[in-house]
């Protein structure tokens, strides 16, 4: 697997007109040669690829790296690329602009100053975003760990219990069917804190009522989950039920539409289109959803900031919603899988307003 990720890396270098690049991403990394670790540089040539890491990882580098020579010395890794020569011959060589820090590319110009040196965004986003099977696969695992601690939770949820206990709840549940850490930190938002996209979990108690927004994942194998889900505490009324309801119908246009080929622009656009004709366009800010995968949030998004073209095999969420300050908030997202003719729905927990 990781030898047609290099070559696959090789080939976006012959297109690039450039000689070798500099990964310093650690979920690239981890894609390219399989390396988990915490500190780490990936350098892939026209012919070679090195792997520099620090003496910490002497063992776990040599288990886990594949189709990349490992090299272990100090702490100083561009020090040791260059005393090293592991980039001797290189005329050209990228840095992923969105990943080095100045101070890291500075020194890399100071020690090789015969390269030319480009510094490019989403070099390798395009080949990360296309899930192979067994990527699919731990997907997979994790939306059914964050699923089964939603149908779980729904019989936790109820007035006078708190916020954080909710999150609490999601944590441990996740954790104990086989997460190895969460996505992110929950969202558990109640009544008018459903109004704010990225609430954290407060001290709040619930009331009688309340509509709760609940968005959490979790990390199965490096590759992650993300799911979100309003309930009702109780008969939230008919202005809630209205809002659900085009959420629900904007979520829905949106999945059926979705597909490899299209402009992210477009597909957000089938969505605002529906929420835009309700009346509630104002209310809905944020993007409609991004790409998942050992990243929480990775390329491509699906924005109307975007022109991204949605590549087949690509994994995202779809997560439209209205945002009523000092009232509530509604959002439901779903975790879906491009291919060329619709996409699959990875995400089964039922969507229709649940009232507790």
């Amino acid at each position: 697997m990781s030898r047609q990720r290099i070559e696959r890396i090789r080939r976006v270098l012959q297109k690039r007109e450039a000689d070798a690049i500099i990964i310093t991403s650690l979920p690239d990394i981890r894609w390219a040669c399989g390396f988990t670790g915490s500190n780490g540089v990936l350098i892939v040539g026209r012919d070679s690829a090195h792997f520099v890491t620090d003496m910490r990882y002497v063992e776990q580098a040599a288990e886990e790296v594949r189709n990349a020579s490992v090299h272990t010395p100090g702490y100083d890794l561009y020090g040791y690329i260059a005393s090293a020569g592991l980039i001797g011959g290189v005329r050209i060589a990228l840095f992923q602009a969105e990943y080095v820090t100045v101070a890291n590319a500075d020194v890399m110009r100071q020690n090789h100053p015969s390269i030319t040196w480009r510094l490019e965004q989403n070099i390798l986003s395009d080949l990360v975003a296309r899930k192979d099977a067994k990527e699919v696969e731990l997907i997979r695992r994790a939306q059914d760990v964050t699923e089964r601690a939603f149908e779980e939770i729904l019989g936790v949820l109820r007035p006078g219990i708190s916020e954080r206990d909710i999150a609490a709840e999601l944590v441990y549940r996740q954790l104990k069917h086989g997460a190895e850490q969460m996505a992110f930190e929950p969202i558990v938002a109640s009544g008018p804190r459903g109004a704010m996209p990225h609430a954290r979990a407060s001290d709040k108690l619930m009331t009688v009522g309340e509509m709760v927004v609940l968005d959490f994942g979790c990390v199965v194998e490096g590759y992650a989950s993300d799911m979100t889900r309003t309930v009702a505490l109780g008969e939230p009324g008919s202005d809630a039920r209205n809002v659900y309801a085009t959420v629900l119908d904007a979520q829905e246009t949106a999945i059926a539409y979705a597909r490899a080929g299209i402009k992210s622009a477009e597909l957000d656009g089938r969505a605002r289109t529906v929420i835009d004709a309700a009346g509630y366009g104002e209310y809905f800010g944020h993007s409609l959803g991004h790409g998942i995968g050992l990243r929480t949030h990775e390329w491509p998004p699906v924005s109307f900031r975007s022109e991204a073209v949605l590549p087949a095999r690509a994994a995202v969420t779809i997560e439209p919603g209205i945002y009523l300050p000092d009232k509530f908030g509604v959002r439901i997202e779903d975790l879906v899988l491009l291919n060329k003719n619709g996409c699959e729905n990875l995400t089964r927990s039922p969507k229709q307003l649940i009232v507790l």
